[in-house]
């Protein structure tokens, strides 16, 4: 089983389940956001058409249009796709290791990798999570923030095992107004309610204070996504209810789950999340991989998790895997995740930074670089580009930095034609929040583009390995550019 959301432009869609050649995909006719009805069945429709070996797309009627189907080859409505299904469904005993979802990264450095994880590793790791780090039961009811593109959605799911309810909202939290989401949640009795950093962060800035509602009823907060500010913590604790669990939890889609999460048991200090995992060797390495605290390190994890991918797909010989998360310390055989980290020797608690590796994740939404540069591509006024991720504002938000081609001057109409390109064919988290003409971009010396030293420059961290890079005089003009200062 793999998902992306029905916002996603259909090109991005086949980065992802092009390489996984499905043999049934299952779709919406269409979707709201803001209240607003998006059509759905264009874009599957052109998808379909890309990957021979789909025999059946299930359709399933959700936003409101008509159900025109006749002219989609394999197409069935869904309720007659299960008209025929016994009432009792038999589940086969599989082993533990039986694959269960695949789960895409970013694409930084072309197609987004294909993690195959299996059904035991997830359901344990995410009910150790759920259960014991969360503290949730039966009678809870959950609800997420999330989109099935992103992994909260499968651990939201997980839920399910430990018999709690589960509740979605499909569309943007903050409509009609910032206050919809606490509204629901004093309506549904929720327990334990799923939100990211950017959440917050727009919360505080709208001066919101969900605790003037009934909220008797929940008992933790769950945040994720991105690093949240220790002002952040404060904020729940003031303005949203004093007496419940802020759990900030940090990990991946990588292992479908958290390297750091919190303790129902242990106090929470303001911008730090509480703890490793139960059973997760984590810890902050210097560059001579050697474990430190109380220091800015790479956080990497010193022993196998459950929920780690069995193999990535279409990588027989394992090596993206291991380039990917194993190779960057060789002297030592340890998991390097991508994201810069504080371990406290006082607290035992953990910071997050942000990513250090080109990985984006505006809103904690993983999308790679690539992904971005494919349809930059299409616009002929631009020679080259480069995306990074700019810390801003307890988030991080995506700037784009174009090389003009000859006789061509970086204009409103060409970023429009830039955001609107990406908006349709990638999906709207990938429209950047600033553009700016540079002179050249980056390479090293087997012209690989280099996000890390622009992304070090732009957040006042020294650039290594300067002598890779065949143009590095380049990299003055990105040191203290007054567009990423607003």
């Amino acid at each position: 089983w793999s998902s992306c959301a029905a916002d996603m432009g259909p090109e991005a869609v086949y980065d992802r389940f092009g390489q996984v050649e499905p043999k049934v995909l299952f779709t919406v006719d269409g979707y709201y956001y803001k209240g607003k009805k998006f059509d759905t069945l264009t874009n599957a429709y052109k998808l379909a058409q890309k990957i021979p070996t789909l025999e059946k797309i299930v359709v399933a009627h959700y936003a409101g249009s008509d159900m025109d189907i006749k002219e989609f080859p394999g197409a069935v409505r869904f309720e007659d796709f299960i008209k025929d299904q016994k009432e009792e469904m038999t589940f086969e005993q599989l082993p533990f290791e039986a694959p269960v979802y695949i789960m895409f990264s970013s694409g930084t450095t072309g197609k987004p990798k294909c993690m195959v994880q299996s059904a035991g590793g997830i359901l344990i790791n995410h009910l150790k999570e759920l259960i014991i780090h969360s503290d949730l039961k039966r009678e809870d009811k959950i609800f997420y923030i999330t989109t099935c593109s992103w992994m909260m959605w499968n651990w939201l799911m997980s839920s399910l095992g430990a018999g709690a309810t589960i509740i979605l909202y499909d569309g943007n939290p903050l409509y009609p107004d910032a206050y919809a989401m606490w509204q629901m949640a004093e309506r549904e009795k929720i327990t334990i309610f799923g939100l990211s950093a950017s959440y917050v962060n727009y919360l505080i800035k709208e001066n919101v204070s969900p605790r003037k509602l009934d909220l008797s009823s929940l008992k933790e907060i769950s945040q994720t996504g991105s690093p949240l500010s220790a002002d952040g913590f404060r904020y729940i604790y003031k303005e949203i209810k004093e007496d419940l669990h802020f759990n900030s939890i940090a990990g991946g889609t990588d292992i479908n789950g958290c390297f750091a999460i919190g303790s129902p048991m242990q106090p929470v200090y303001a911008g730090e999340l509480q703890g490793p995992g139960l059973g997760m060797r984590v810890f902050a390495y210097d560059d001579n991989a050697n474990p430190i605290w109380d220091k800015e390190g790479e956080l990497v994890c010193e022993a196998a998790s459950p929920s780690m991918p069995l193999y990535f797909w279409n990588d027989p010989e394992d090596k993206r895997y291991l380039d990917s998360y194993f190779n960057y310390y060789p002297q030592k055989r340890v998991w390097r995740h991508g994201d810069y980290v504080i371990f406290y020797s006082d607290t035992r608690g953990i910071t997050f930074l942000g990513r250090s590796d080109s990985v984006l994740k505006p809103s904690g939404v993983r999308i790679g670089t690539a992904e971005i540069y494919n349809q930059i591509d299409k616009v002929e006024e631009v020679a080259d580009s480069l995306a990074i991720g700019q810390n801003w504002e307890g988030d991080q938000r995506i700037i784009l930095f174009v090389k003009m081609k000859e006789g061509y001057k970086l204009n409103e109409e060409i970023k429009n034609k830039i955001k609107k390109i990406l908006r349709d064919n990638a999906s709207p988290r990938h429209v950047p929040a600033k553009i700016i003409e540079v002179p050249d971009i980056p390479y090293t010396r087997n012209m690989k583009k280099v996000e890390s030293a622009v992304t070090n420059i732009i957040h006042g961290r020294p650039v290594t390995n300067i002598e890779a890079l065949v143009n590095p005089e380049c990299l003055e003009f990105y040191k203290d550019h007054p567009e990423l200062k607003n």
